[in-house]
């Protein structure tokens, strides 16, 4: 039997492409207390903002057979942005939701441009990815909101029956989201899950990155094994239990005995296999004479190395790519977590789990606790790795600029640009000015308003 040592290895600092901004950490004056609003004009930016996002990021695709434009607007959002508020908030709790599904689609850009007119015109935030493979995505907005675009993409009959994992969101997040539609300055949307006014529909080569386009969840993955089920499969000693995260998301989180395989990206999970089961390549070419006899002791042999495995992940997707692969690498018996860490954590009660620690999630929460309520880990804007509070009392730590993961990692060059940066977003409430983006704003004198206006202090190096 293999014998593997769970969670043994020291993690490097490795970015990341999140971040998440909490009140409570922000050791700064509000725009409404000590610094001035610089552009008076930006207070109602969002309600008056509706073509913020160029044109041109968009595919061709007016003959598209996606009619977006023939869908009704949200009863939650029939009203004003103005009007949006508190009671507006009340009765229409917002939800984040976490799917994804892979399937044969090649003209999977003729969705991108509908999909993402219908999430900014029901104030749907998020990202979604959209590949050859299929569709993964993760969204925040109203119950009746999330819903419309859900079923907005499972009309294409290849996209039917998304696998998704559900999270509520918290009253104080609901607040800030909502309060950030009306007349709230421009950064008060940070603690959101998501950025209210945002959503990225983005087009890639995979939904999650291996980088073996041969694997295909679409012909075989493992078996499935429920929450419920969970605990018994990875008690049993003949199991290898495999974490198939990167080493940020391990170090703050994992099952217990749990194998982490420290990788920095996903793409780096196959050679780690195959290094750590000694295992060959697969030969597709032809044989000699005897290749029959020499087939059966190379599968023979590779039984003997490939033990019993479970695997989970975050919400399941890259089990899925994982699982398939192991397939094709002679493994036997693969099983993995239905719906990941996430449906573990919504259903299994903390009296019985096995899990120790946070989750981490690939939003603005960081982490996620049992019953999926919002963990205590923040968001080291340097390196984007998640830090505890112990972390930030650390000497590496700086606001906006490195923490003890990226400190060393980082030139002065580097940390002084950081700076600038938080410099930028504490002036402006938005990094590169109020104007990044579109097309500058006008000011009473008829002149533009830049980033020359801004005092020298605040400006980028």
């Amino acid at each position: 039997m293999l014998s593997l040592s769970p969670h043994v290895c020291v993690h490097p600092p490795r970015p990341f492409l999140f971040y998440r901004r909490t009140a409570a950490s922000l050791q700064m004056p509000s725009f409404s207390t000590s610094l001035p609003n610089p552009n008076p004009s930006f207070t109602n930016f969002h309600s008056t903002m509706t073509n913020s996002t160029s044109k041109s990021d968009f595919p061709d695709s007016s003959q598209t057979f996606f009619p977006s434009q023939s869908l009704p607007l949200s009863k939650c959002f029939a009203a004003s942005s103005n009007s949006i508020g508190a009671s507006e908030s009340a009765e229409c709790p917002l939800v984040v939701v976490s799917f994804y599904k892979f399937a044969v689609f090649p003209d999977h850009a003729d969705l991108r441009k509908p999909l993402k007119e219908l999430c900014e015109r029901l104030r749907v935030s998020g990202g979604i990815i959209l590949a050859p493979e299929g569709i993964n995505g993760s969204i925040c907005g109203t119950r009746d909101s999330v819903e419309e675009v859900l079923a907005f993409i499972q009309a294409d009959d290849r996209l039917k029956g998304l696998k998704r994992v559900e999270s509520p969101v918290g009253p104080e997040e609901e607040a800030i989201h909502h309060g950030h539609m009306s007349s709230s300055p421009l950064a008060a949307g940070e603690d959101a899950p998501f950025r209210w006014d945002h959503v990225r529909v983005k087009l890639k080569k995979e939904i999650v990155t291996l980088g073996m386009p041969s694997v295909s969840p679409i012909e075989r993955v493992g078996t499935y094994i429920s929450p419920k089920e969970w605990n018994q499969l990875i008690s049993d000693p003949d199991t290898v239990v495999i974490d198939v995260r990167n080493d940020y998301e391990t170090r703050i989180g994992k099952f217990k005995q749990a194998v982490d395989p420290c990788t920095t990206a996903f793409r780096e999970f196959p050679s780690w296999v195959d290094e750590t089961f000694k295992l060959d390549e697969p030969d597709d070419g032809p044989g000699p004479a005897n290749s029959t006899q020499i087939t059966d002791e190379k599968i023979e042999e590779t039984e003997k190395k490939t033990p019993r495995v479970a695997m989970y992940c975050t919400g399941g997707i890259r089990c899925e790519k994982a699982s398939s692969f192991l397939l094709s690498r002679g493994f036997k018996e693969v099983y993995h977590l239905q719906g990941g860490i996430l449906k573990y954590l919504e259903e299994v009660p903390k009296d019985e789990s096995l899990w120790e620690g946070e989750c981490f999630v690939f939003d603005k929460r960081v982490s996620v606790e049992h019953g999926l309520v919002q963990g205590t880990y923040k968001l080291c804007y340097g390196c984007k790795q998640p830090v505890s509070d112990a972390d930030m009392e650390a000497p590496e730590w700086e606001y906006g600029v490195s923490c003890p993961y990226c400190f060393s990692s980082k030139s002065e060059e580097e940390k002084e640009r950081a700076r600038a940066r938080q410099r930028q977003f504490e002036y402006w409430g938005v990094i590169g000015g109020p104007d990044k983006g579109r097309k500058p704003m006008k000011t009473r004198e008829g002149e533009e308003t830049n980033t020359k206006q801004m005092p020298s202090s605040v400006q980028a190096q």
